[in-house]
């Protein structure tokens, strides 16, 4: 496992988060329409946003600790059970914190 790869793989997808989330703030910080109909459905729109910000930035957390992984140099290492994390676990998801097997099904 390429490790440099994988922290550029990681710094790509926490920037597009990043913009992502001031996206999100920039829409939710707009002046809501005076028509309590039309206020009605940004709100909706407004919840389904602020649920979309709380995923993304979930996984900005999880971005953040497996570049401290890698930093500390336990990327690729399960906490848990001390055993190394498969490189297609980590290919497909390169946040991964624990092996498939602690992981649970």
């Amino acid at each position: 496992m390429d490790i440099a790869v994988q922290k550029q793989t990681l710094l790509k997808r926490r920037a597009e988060i990043t913009g992502d989330l001031k996206d999100i703030e920039q829409s939710l910080d707009e002046t809501p329409p005076k028509d309590w109909e039309d206020r009605a459905s940004e709100r909706q729109g407004d919840e389904v946003l602020e649920a979309l910000g709380n995923v993304e930035l979930d996984e900005l957390r999880k971005i953040d600790a497996a570049l401290q992984r890698i930093e500390d140099g336990e990327y690729g290492i399960c906490p848990k059970c001390g055993d190394t994390i498969s490189d297609e676990r980590l290919t497909a998801v390169p946040e991964a914190a624990l092996c498939k097997r602690c992981m649970g099904p």
